[in-house]
């Protein structure tokens, strides 16, 4: 099992580690950053995150039996009038914990604070279609694809074609207890 907690600076130099090309950074981070990955765009990640009233909620993922910080996740654009956010910065960054079924856990902390703490209605994410795995974790805890934005991100002179996925309160409470 895992744990979330709130990402800090003590965390930046991992997270930096993690994050090996332009490619991957693309990826995980969408157009927000730019490649090397540093602690000054970190700052400014984390400046408004984690208090009562922030827009971004900021988290390492702890490995609850080993104490290790394994990867990373946020709740971004929360939007309290509206009551959505959205599901970002996605990583399973030990490669050793890949494939065990950690993403689907860090999906389900992120949707237990988003839903039972928060109190939301809709929380979304973007997925790039080329990312399998990723989609088949999103769709088991409960995403269901709203569309295929084509060609919306660049990676050198390729274009990336990016799913829009969302789950609701409604669909949340018949899946979370399993």
């Amino acid at each position: 099992m895992v744990e979330l907690k709130y990402f800090e600076r003590s965390d930046f130099k991992q997270l930096i580690n993690w994050i090996d090309s332009p490619a991957f950074l693309l990826q995980w981070g969408g157009p927000g950053f730019d490649y090397p990955l540093n602690d000054t765009q970190l700052e400014k990640y984390i400046e408004n995150a984690n208090n009562e009233n922030a827009e971004t909620m900021v988290y390492k993922v702890i490995d609850n039996e080993t104490g290790e910080t394994i990867g990373h996740i946020s709740l971004g654009k929360i939007d309290r009038k509206n009551k959505s956010a959205r599901v970002g910065k996605v990583l399973v960054g030990d490669k050793n914990s890949r494939g065990k079924g950690i993403g689907q856990q860090m999906i389900k902390e992120i949707l237990k604070i988003a839903f039972d703490e928060l109190q939301l209605h809709r929380v979304s994410l973007g997925v790039f279609d080329f990312n399998v795995s990723a989609i088949i974790c999103y769709e088991k805890a409960g995403f269901i694809k709203d569309g295929l934005l084509r060609d919306s991100r660049k990676n050198g002179d390729a274009y990336w074609s990016l799913w829009e996925m969302s789950i609701l309160e409604n669909e949340w409470l018949k899946i979370k207890n399993f």
